[in-house]
């Protein structure tokens, strides 16, 4: 254990591991001597590390296990667990950290063992200074974080392979992408639920391309896009003959996907008609061509996708209670967007470089009004309104960064625009919503005030001057952030606004949005 008077911390109460918000170099000093502990936690402390102690390999161990050090400092002669011996547990354990080894008894041989045994550095005692031993760990802390980022950007690779474009590592996909990766390889039935705009055809080809069926067909139909009097025979074919204009026998969907996998999205909006011979094909795996006799085998998996509450179809008729647990044997459900945190990041880059690559734009990066704003919006079209909206941001932009003010969500109301004035430089003027009705209003074309006048004459005055200042306060502030690069302190000095002051506007105009 510590010795009594060390400032080392306790083994019971270990310090927390480096996290991007403290960035502090956690370090485990490892040695029976505790005068040396002492000194060594001293040492690092004084230079703002995070330091826990140890008085042998046992305790060691224990203390790596409840939270692992970025790096540990480590005696190599010690009674029990030796240095060495340490070192080759740490690095059986698949532990991301690194060890210096220390020893007074310097030799040739023992810095090879170490070196050979996965040391990151050797040190000698006396050292030479604590500057050097400082230095040292630094190093290692580093090397640890250079080689910790190496194998997160290598889980996104891996994932990115095996899950398509579905990208995000919240909590909520790591759930999604370990329910596809167990129901994959089966050929039981999924239903994928969730919000429009989530994903639920990319997990659908996700689970096609890991399970046996991924070099056959997948064939992804929207029941709600065909009209009710063609579903079946676009899901099940028909013969020559068997209506009005079929001249020839076509086979259905269901016979296109044989031997591989069919999405139904929009499950919901089958007929009834239609919901009973889907019933068949999961109970029997069998389809019948309309006019036809005879029905045909298929070897079929069925994904079926929904954004509405189909235990409501039921009650209301509208859904066979049988077919949704034919389809319900499995369910996963994809997270809403604003429910991923940091997902919208990493989304918004992966679509800020496809698209830079395919407009062949030189644009680099998010500007830090446009990750704040889009941190802070609902996202109610989800990951399709994400990518829309990077989209958008790209064929817009003028600069190398995209700003909050390049988002079509953050862009001030129609009735205020910038228009140049007569000194060329642009400022903000009313613009109104339709041109006709501008003119009808005796405007001289967009961007007059008699446009947005012509509006809102039809208001009572107070409502009138309400819309008015809102329009401007909006804009106003919009406009002063995106000059700030979103700094709070640099867009309240431009207005010539306190902080405190600024900011009451800003939530003025969120209470009354």
């Amino acid at each position: 254990m510590t010795a009594p008077g060390s400032s080392a911390v306790a083994l019971s109460a270990a310090p927390p591991a480096i996290t991007p918000e403290t960035g502090a170099v956690h370090v485990l000093v490892v040695d029976d001597e505790a005068a040396l502990r002492r000194s060594l936690t001293r040492v690092l402390e004084t230079r703002g590390m995070k330091v826990g102690a140890a008085e042998d390999g046992a305790q060691a161990l224990e203390y790596i296990a409840r939270t692992p050090p970025d790096v540990a400092l480590v005696d190599i002669m010690m009674p029990g667990i030796g240095g060495l011996e340490l070192l080759s547990r740490v690095k059986a354990s698949g532990t991301v950290m690194e060890v210096i080894l220390m020893t007074a008894f310097a030799d040739v041989e023992s810095a090879v063992m170490a070196m050979k045994a996965g040391a990151y550095h050797f040190l000698t005692k006396p050292f030479h200074s604590n500057d050097a031993v400082a230095h040292a760990v630094l190093k290692a802390a580093e090397h640890r974080r250079l080689v910790d980022r190496a194998r997160r950007l290598e889980q996104v690779l891996l994932s990115k392979e095996r899950f398509g474009e579905i990208i995000g590592d919240s909590r909520g996909m790591l759930d999604v992408y370990r329910r596809i990766e167990g129901v994959a390889p089966t050929s039981s039935t999924v239903l994928i639920l969730g919000e429009s705009g989530t994903g639920k055809e990319l997990a659908a080809r996700a689970i096609h391309q890991q399970s046996p069926r991924a070099k056959k067909p997948f064939v992804a139909v929207n029941c709600g896009a065909i009209p009710k009097e063609l579903v079946e025979s676009e899901l099940f074919g028909h013969m020559r003959g068997a209506f009005t204009g079929a001249q020839t026998s076509r086979a259905g969907l269901f016979e296109t996907a044989d031997g591989g996998t069919i999405l139904l999205d929009e499950v919901g909006d089958l007929p009834l008609a239609a919901q009973v011979k889907l019933l068949r094909v999961l109970q029997e795996g069998e389809i019948k061509r309309v006019g036809a006799d005879e029905p045909r085998t298929v070897d079929v998996r069925v994904l079926a996708a929904t954004n509405v509450d189909l235990m409501s179809k039921i009650q209301s008729g509208q859904f066979r209670r049988d077919l949704y647990y034919r389809l319900n044997v499995i369910a996963v459900e994809l997270p809403p967007l604003r429910a991923r945190g940091d997902d919208v990041l990493l989304l918004a880059n992966h679509y800020l470089q496809k698209f830079a690559r395919s407009m062949q734009r030189d644009l680099k990066r998010l500007g830090p009004d446009a990750i704040l704003a889009l941190r802070d919006y609902e996202w109610p079209g989800n990951v399709r309104e994400l990518e829309h909206a990077i989209e958008h941001a790209v064929v817009l932009t003028q600069r190398d960064v995209i700003s909050a003010v390049d988002l079509p969500f953050t862009r001030p109301p129609t009735a205020l625009r910038e228009t140049p004035d007569v000194g060329g430089r642009s400022s903000p003027s009313f613009a109104g919503g339709d041109e006709a009705e501008a003119n009808v209003a005796g405007a001289k074309g967009p961007g007059s005030a008699g446009a947005v006048f012509g509006e809102l004459s039809g208001l009572p005055y107070a409502e009138a001057k309400r819309r008015l200042v809102s329009s401007f306060d909006e804009a106003y502030t919009a406009e002063l952030l995106r000059r700030a690069s979103g700094n709070m302190s640099e867009a309240s000095r431009l207005a010539g606004l306190d902080r405190s002051n600024f900011r009451r506007l800003l939530k003025k105009q969120k209470e009354e949005a």
